[in-house]
């Protein structure tokens, strides 16, 4: 039920962290996955890491730098994407950014801006150039990549917050439009994981005490974590899940 033979991932941020687990736990499972984040160096060394778990040479990893916040580079990935491998099967939007850490009141104008284009409006945008031939095909998976910033209140993480509550929306309406023509649209909401996104977090002792002191496992995650969840949502073992938020959070949240 987890099989991924002959389907294409494209996985955004995917050059470390969350996003690198997922792109190797898939193509684990046979799928062709598509490494990109913005530096290219990054990109080719993860596609060299994983296509070396390849005994056949099937599937294969290929790396399409880009960044996300701009749309003609987010249209180069998925031509790029489509040229390679003839068609995109799984998108998963996984790049973000988090240029603020402290209160929403002292947020720039800038910074705001920045957080709420490349969370939202990219992923928007991603979307909107992948879907037409999902739709074509009636054959697709959509994975958003949020936070359980989205679903609860934050001091320091408020904007990041709002910007992943909006991508749990977006899934929901994806779902809604395109769910009559096969395409699944899910929200995965990760707690606090070790990654160097997060590193700000887990790497700050008040803040890695306080955080744990809520959390039921008692424990940090780590990106495989995630990516087992992602792999769920893109087979057929989660083929009548849609429009949904899987919150994986050690149970930080029902505390």
């Amino acid at each position: 039920m987890f099989n991924l033979e002959g389907k294409t991932a494209l996985i955004t941020g995917s050059s470390r962290g969350i996003g690198k687990a997922i792109a190797k736990q898939m193509f684990l499972q046979g799928a062709n996955v598509v490494i990109s984040s913005r530096k290219v160096e990054a990109c080719e060394q993860v596609c060299a890491e994983i296509n070396a778990l390849s005994e056949d040479g099937k599937p294969k990893a290929i790396s399409v730098p880009c960044n996300i916040s701009r749309k003609e580079e987010l249209e180069n990935l998925v031509n790029t994407t489509k040229n390679e491998f003839g068609k995109i099967d799984i998108l998963v939007c996984n790049a973000a950014i988090n240029p603020h850490f402290g209160p929403m009141s002292t947020i720039p104008d800038t910074a705001f801006d920045k957080i709420l284009s490349s969370n939202i409006k990219s992923n928007h945008w991603l979307c909107q150039l992948a879907l037409p031939d999902m739709a074509e095909r009636q054959d697709g998976v959509v994975i958003i990549i949020s936070s359980i910033a989205g679903l609860t209140g934050n001091p320091v993480l408020g904007t990041y917050g709002i910007s992943k509550a909006a991508d749990m929306a977006l899934t929901r309406n994806i779902a809604v439009e395109y769910g009559g023509r096969n395409i699944r649209a899910n929200t995965i909401a990760p707690g606090l994981i070790k990654t160097d996104f997060s590193q700000t977090l887990w790497a700050n002792e008040t803040i890695l005490k306080q955080a744990l002191g809520h959390t039921p496992l008692a424990r940090i995650g780590n990106p495989e974590e995630i990516a087992g969840a992602a792999v769920f949502l893109a087979s057929d073992a989660g083929s009548y899940m849609t429009g949904q938020t899987l919150i994986i959070d050690g149970g930080s949240t029902i505390t």
